[in-house]
């Protein structure tokens, strides 16, 4: 199978937050399981979407749904590294786009992984999928648009 390869321009990314894996983040292999890298990553998105004011749903039902994942790993994280998550949005459409994510262990700055989230804007009122608002877009004017 061919090997998956994440790269992402320096200047899409928009916010970051700091994580620190938990000692029940570990495997038995003694190092940060890929499920709970995939919980962090979840919460890094949810952190972000935070900070712009998006709402997981809004008042009319509409809010983010994920439509895959792809994660790579450069570096093994163990039990109480500080770990940042630089986040940023790239690859907008009619619907939706991409939001990356960075993960470095800022006190050797080595890069733990990369990992891209599709999304769509949904309604989960009428569970459909819908355009994404003017307002989303307008927050990120740098971002490239797919058709």
């Amino acid at each position: 199978m061919a090997r998956l390869i994440l790269a992402f321009p320096e200047d899409q990314y928009y916010y970051s937050t700091p994580l620190t894996v938990r000692v029940t983040d570990i495997n038995g292999a003694n190092h940060l399981g890929n499920d709970s890298m995939i919980s962090m990553i979840s919460e890094a998105r949810a952190r972000f979407l935070y900070e712009f004011g998006v709402k997981e749903t809004g008042r009319d039902g509409t809010g983010i749904i994920v439509t895959d994942l792809a994660t790579t790993y450069r570096a093994e994280a163990h039990a109480h590294d500080q770990l940042l998550f630089e986040v940023g949005v790239m690859d907008f459409n009619k619907y939706g786009g991409d939001i990356t994510f960075r993960v470095t262990r800022p006190r050797d700055k080595v890069l733990v992984a990369m990992a891209k989230s599709g999304f769509v804007f949904f309604n989960y009122k009428s569970s459909q999928v819908v355009a994404m608002p003017d307002e989303f877009r307008a927050m990120f004017p740098r971002v490239n648009w797919i058709d």
